[in-house]
């Protein structure tokens, strides 16, 4: 008995680590989504995802539509205890584990909705205790199931179900269920219904049933669902509804019975006589609110028959998408009298038509609101719609004739000027190129729609009692007229390059001026709105300038001098260039950007003052010399290779024992004592027969050899190079003579050419000098002197012999010594 105890917990850790290692391996197989942005807002859709992807575990909205998903696990969603809203609808759904959405606590929507499920499991649901809404609509299952399946959501608030592969709906399917806000059944091919079983939703704000099918074949059933669904205050819509027979509007009576009020017929095809017949089987019925959304009319619009019949509770009738198969023999509504004289509200909105008699205007006595919007109204026929101008419609309160074709402004405000109760007037979308000068309007005007027309100009037709105006998607560019009464007025889409003056609006407190060709705004441009709470600016093309982004940052954002409603981040540069697509409040700008002007004095400034210190410090470095010299030495250098190279056939390279570079004022010492003593040598001990006679020694002066017409610098370059020797004699006029300080520097600049030795150069003094007395910039000449011994000539007589001796060696040549 103890073996087995002592093997299973090594076995039970085996299989623990293989789990584990199997479900890191699938985590690790698993794609990853990364599209979130900062509000944890995960956009997943049409990425092809096979697999429920990886995604941060802050996530609070999931996005998973439109993919190719075909199951979902129970770890796949484990981890996201956070998750308020995940989609999966428009996949290819057909598993999902019992336990898939356990982990999902917070979740508050979840749609499921166009997938491949064709059984709809109830503990789904056992754990999403916080969920509002839940979509199942479109998937291939036929019932709910055996069990309660929305029992333990409490807080269900929006419930879709329902395909063509629905056939039953039982009691207990949808058991449990308190109240909701909005109910959609789509049971087109529905076969069973239990009586009763949407009876126990209360209160029930709106109810979408598609029951084509039972309205055609089985009224019993679409009878006792409409029943149950109908009381005076849920708003009732019926889908896809043919209604060719009188059975079809049998169900009808049904929620007649329940007194039903809001009723909304969408996507129905009826004949003449079916409108008869519901007008009659709604007779006495307290319905207020009448809708028909695309509808297509099988007749010629004579409902006459019915006129017997009581509709007073009738408040608004709303009419949308109409088709009339037979509209040129639509009669006129002259006999719908007993129809048309109790709605406050009429509705006809993309219904094709041209014109509205005056006549049928006089039958609306209770008319407040009409809407005539996408039609096909024109100048001429809205004169016949408004009988002239005369203010037939004396109660209308709202007109909408947008989206027709109209193009006369002036002719419309003669229309209406004459309904003296008129407050909101919306001509948008119509063909208007040019505003007039002056407009009558009636005094009561205070909503004008005059947006997405052609419009290039402002004037004072524009009725001074507005309070709200929309110009926008027209071609202005400037707005020059003073409305004391506006509060709001919406300029956006058209070609502003900055604010309108805000002194002429100066009850004006939301402004929305987008899409324009802003390029920038400042405080004193909101200064002058002195009420101004509400801007819209954004989607313009900003110069993301100093000024604006500091403006921007420190007024808009931080000190927050206006409410931006449209958001910060619409607020993008569109110059500079490298700014372009940027978000005004998240840019950041140096101080060569804010500052150009001021910078670029300043780094001139300080340019120069490096420059002046720098030359400066070449100068006392001696750099412009150096330059100098090395140049000359260049060009010279050049010529002198030239030169040698024609001679270097017909003459020796070296003509000359020694170069003396001495000053003018030292040459009396040169021709009176160095020239005798060299090139004419006398033997000193004439009676000394064993003396050896000195050798005559040849030396190039300045005077006697160099070349007239020749650059100098030419001629001290060849006499030096042509010298075996070259001699300086210093003193105090050498170092202020500026030939001989020339002969120095290239002599400099021939030590360290690499050709000639440094014992070419010969010193000698002929007053005492010190090594600081030469010149800083010759600091090699300083070193040599330093590190050679040079000449001094004495003055002493006794002592010029040794002198001339030591002078004789130093000059003296190898071949000599050999």
């Amino acid at each position: 008995m103890r073996r087995p105890i002592t093997t299973l917990p090594p076995l039970l850790l085996f299989l623990v680590f293989l789990c584990r290692g199997q479900r890191s391996n699938s985590d690790s197989d698993r794609p990853s989504c990364h599209r979130c942005d900062l509000t944890f807002s995960c956009n997943c859709s049409h990425a092809q995802f096979i697999v429920v992807p990886m995604v941060t575990d802050d996530a609070l909205t999931l996005d998973l539509s439109f993919n190719n998903i075909v199951m979902v696990t129970d770890d796949d969603l484990k981890g996201h205890a956070r998750l308020r809203v995940l989609s999966l609808h428009a996949n290819r759904l057909s598993e999902i584990h019992s336990s898939a959405f356990a982990s999902l606590w917070s979740l508050e929507e979840l749609d499921l909705s166009d997938n491949e499920i064709k059984i709809i499991n109830h503990k789904w649901f056992r754990k999403l205790g916080a969920l509002q809404r839940l979509n199942l609509l479109h998937n291939p299952y036929r019932s709910l199931g055996p069990h309660p399946l929305f029992k333990s959501l409490v807080q269900l608030r929006r419930l879709s179900f329902g395909s063509d592969a629905l056939e039953e709906i039982g009691r207990a399917h949808v058991s449990g269920i308190d109240q909701l806000e909005e109910l959609r059944v789509h049971g087109d091919n529905l076969r069973r219904y239990e009586p009763g079983a949407l009876a126990d939703i209360w209160p029930l704000g709106h109810v979408y049933l598609s029951l084509h099918g039972p309205f055609l074949n089985n009224q019993s059933l679409a009878s006792a669902m409409l029943g149950d669904v109908s009381y005076p205050e849920t708003w009732v819509i019926l889908e896809n509804l043919h209604l060719a027979t009188s059975q079809s509007l049998q169900p009808f009576r049904e929620a007649a019975k329940k007194r039903i009020r809001y009723l909304s017929l969408h996507n129905v095809s009826i004949s003449d006589q079916r409108v008869v017949e519901f007008l009659v089987v709604t007779d006495g019925v307290p319905l207020t609110f009448l809708k028909f959304d695309g509808v297509t009319l099988k007749g010629e619009g004579r409902w006459e028959k019915a006129y017997q019949t009581d509709h007073k509770a009738l408040d608004e009738v709303y009419l949308r998408n109409v088709i009339v198969l037979d509209v040129y023999k639509f009669v006129s509504f002259l006999q719908l009298g007993f129809l048309l004289q109790y709605p406050r509200k009429v509705s006809v909105i993309n219904a094709g038509v041209f014109v509205m008699p005056c006549a049928t205007s006089y039958l609306l006595v209770n008319l407040q609101y009409l809407d005539l919007s996408d039609n096909l109204l024109t100048d001429l026929t809205l004169q016949e719609t408004l009988c002239n101008g005369r203010g037939t419609l004396k109660d209308l309160r709202v007109l909408n004739i947008s989206g027709n074709a109209l193009k006369s402004l002036s002719t419309v405000s003669q229309l209406v000027t004459k309904l003296s109760k008129l407050t909101h007037l919306d001509i948008s979308r119509n063909g208007y190129s040019w505003m007039p000068q002056s407009c009558p309007w009636p005094p009561t005007l205070r909503y004008l729609n005059i947006s997405q027309a052609k419009l290039n100009t402002v004037t004072p037709c524009l009725p001074v009692t507005l309070q709200v105006l929309d110009l926008s998607n027209n071609n202005l560019n400037s707005f020059l007229l003073v409305l004391p009464a506006l509060t709001e007025l919406y300029l956006s889409g058209n070609k502003f390059l900055m604010l309108p003056l805000g002194w002429m609006f100066p009850n004006l407190q939301i402004l929305n001026i987008q899409s324009n060709t802003l390029t920038m705004f400042s405080l004193s441009d909101l200064a002058s709105y002195s009420r101004l709470k509400d801007l819209q600016a954004g989607q313009n093309k900003f110069d993301c300038n100093c000024d604006f982004v500091n403006f921007f940052q420190s007024d808009i954002q931080r000190r927050k001098v206006m409410h931006l409603s449209d958001g910060e981040d619409t607020y993008l540069c569109d110059s500079p260039l490298y700014l372009q697509g940027r978000a005004v409040g998240r840019v950041w700008l140096s101080i060569v950007d804010c500052h150009r002007v001021l910078f670029v004095s300043v780094s001139c400034g300080l340019a120069l003052i490096v420059g002046v210190m720098v030359c400066i410090l070449l100068w006392r470095l001696h750099a412009f010399w150096y330059l100098k010299m090395m140049w000359a030495w260049l060009k010279a250098k050049r010529g002198s290779q030239r030169r040698r190279r024609i001679r270097h056939e017909t003459e020796p390279l070296l003509s000359f024992d020694a170069f003396i570079s001495y000053s003018e004022r030292d040459a009396s010492w040169v021709e009176n004592f160095l020239v005798p003593e060299l090139e004419e040598p006398r033997n000193t001990n004439e009676g000394d027969m064993d003396s050896t006679p000195l050798q005559s020694l040849s030396l190039c002066l300045h005077k006697r050899d160099f070349l007239p017409g020749q650059w100098i610098v030419d001629n001290i370059i060849s006499a030096i190079e042509r010298s075996r020797r070259t001699v300086f004699i210093l003193s105090e006029n050498f170092l202020q003579s500026d030939w001989c300080r020339y002969e120095l520097d290239f002599s400099h600049f021939q030590l360290f050419d690499g050709h000639t030795d440094r014992d070419a150069v010969i010193l000698i003094l002929l007053e005492p000098l010190s090594r600081d007395d030469i010149p800083k910039r010759f600091c090699k000449l300083r070193k040599l002197m330093g590190s050679t011994t040079y000449l001094e000539w004495p003055q002493d007589d006794d002592r010029r012999a040794e002198f001339w001796n030591n002078l004789r060696k130093a000059l003296r040549t190898v071949e000599d010594e050999t």
